[in-house]
């Protein structure tokens, strides 16, 4: 009779931890990235009133007699499954789609999150705005002037520098992709002809530019069908034609090194694809009859300090770049001749001026890049994250992080989409996964459990109560 009272007794104290539990889940159900509590229970040691019989030749088997003693909670487990993704247009705010979690420091202590409500500090540094742990990743370093990220080494804070300087860029490298019109007027005698007449049989390009101080210039590269070989035409490039400090523009095919001419030739084949480019004033100067044609131009970067150039002369520093005009044999940003209309001009040039980091923005695999005033965008920096082999291990540590623990594995720390680790979405935040239509369904059910052990001591003692009205 008193087994039944400590079985009662045993099932309210555990419903009532199953109650705390979905209380906690009810309480959590708009907490960014919370991961839903689920108790199971298990039955206690039982009694043995008597054992089991073997079976013999003259009767069978005996099953054994047992009471069983109560229950007890078996494990609390936390439920990693996906919550819903809800858009909030906040730049600095990631969600995870998939396996991992973001990884946070508090000085040397590590913390690990589902919730990616982030935001800048003062210093820009990249944090979790409501406790100040700082958000881990790697940060970009420069390398021959490109931004290399290495994932490899070990992780650190990130800072978004806002505000900070993009140096200017020179030029370097101009891609030309243009037509030119095979039914352009041929000019016979330049020195004859009207402005009307070179400006219908002159294909003028300008592009922009820029020096080494950012400043932006005009180049400008205009075609004229030659008028004594077909499918060639001649092209004059000048930077800045309206300035007559630059009038003494330079090209060739490779260097322009002792060279003091602006014009090349450029010959098609008869379907109208690139076959070859000479400079026709400087013997040997041709291209190869396969690859890309590259010329090399140069021109005076104004106001600057006399210097000893490339070419071995002193005298104003000289700016050299590249004029790509495509690969022979190809129609594919190339520069080609077919009888439509003349089209377009350069479509692309390394050069910029000085900006400053005006934005930032986040892709699915966590990197960031900044968006500079000059219309630059530069790798930033590539945030970090996490996967264990028993995530269910890892403890709670309060403020929506977890720790690792002796079961739930070291942290494999990597970047988004490998090794089982999720993608990214910027602009969204991950909501709980508690289903509210659940918890309450198990709120019932704890209720009416919670009830039925309540009724059960109660039953006990009123049968003790019969026990002990005996003796009246």
């Amino acid at each position: 009779m008193m087994r039944s009272l400590y079985s009662g007794v045993s099932g309210l104290q555990n419903h009532q931890t199953r109650m705390d539990v979905i209380g906690n889940n009810v309480s959590n159900v708009n907490t960014t990235g919370f991961k839903r509590g689920r108790v199971n229970f298990q039955d206690m040691i039982s009694q043995q009133l008597s054992g089991s019989a073997k079976p013999t030749e003259e009767k069978g088997g005996v099953n054994p007699k047992e009471v069983g003693l109560g229950m007890t909670v078996a494990a609390i487990d936390t439920v990693f499954t996906q919550g819903n993704l809800q858009s909030t247009g906040v730049s600095t705010d990631v969600a995870i789609q998939g396996n991992g979690f973001f990884l946070e420091k508090n000085g040397e202590k590590s913390y690990y999150t589902r919730a990616g409500a982030f935001g800048l500090d003062r210093d820009g540094t990249l944090v979790n705005p409501a406790n100040g742990f700082k958000v881990q990743g790697w940060m970009a370093r420069e390398i021959d002037g490109e931004m290399v990220l290495r994932t490899s080494a070990s992780t650190e804070d990130l800072t978004i520098p806002v505000g900070s300087k993009d140096p200017a860029k020179a030029t370097q490298n101009v891609n030309f992709a243009c037509n030119l019109n095979k039914n352009t007027p041929v000019m016979q005698d330049p020195a004859a002809a009207t402005e009307a007449e070179r400006a219908k049989a002159t294909w003028a390009t300008e592009f922009k530019i820029y020096d080494s101080f950012g400043n932006a210039h005009n180049l400008s590269v205009n075609f004229v069908r030659a008028a004594d070989e077909p499918n060639a035409w001649d092209a004059t490039v000048v930077v800045d034609p309206d300035n007559a400090e630059f009038t003494n523009t330079r090209i060739g095919i490779g260097t322009t090194n002792g060279t003091e001419t602006n014009t090349f030739r450029v010959k098609f084949d008869n379907t109208g694809t690139l076959q070859s480019v000479n400079v026709p004033t400087i013997p040997g100067m041709n291209s190869n009859e396969s690859g890309e044609i590259i010329l090399r131009a140069s021109f005076n970067v104004p106001e600057s300090n006399e210097v000893t150039n490339a070419d071995g002369r002193t005298g104003p520093n000289r700016q050299e770049f590249n004029i790509n005009l495509g690969t022979i044999g190809s129609q594919i940003n190339t520069i080609t001749q077919s009888a439509s209309s003349s089209s377009t001009k350069a479509f692309y040039q390394d050069g910029y001026t000085m900006g400053y980091l005006e934005n930032f923005k986040i892709d699915s695999s966590g990197v960031i890049t900044g968006v500079y005033s000059n219309g630059t965008n530069r790798t930033i920096a590539q945030l970090a994250m996490a996967t264990f082999t028993n995530q269910g291990g890892l403890e709670k540590a309060g403020d929506n992080t977890y720790v690792e623990s002796i079961n739930s594995g070291t942290a494999n720390i990597g970047v988004s989409g490998i090794a089982g680790k999720g993608t990214l979405l910027a602009g969204a935040l991950e909501m709980s996964n508690v289903d509210l239509s659940e918890q309450m369904t198990d709120m019932i059910v704890t209720q009416r459990g919670f009830q039925s052990n309540a009724k059960t001591i109660q039953t006990a003692d009123t049968l003790l109560e019969t026990v002990l009205s005996l003796k009246r």
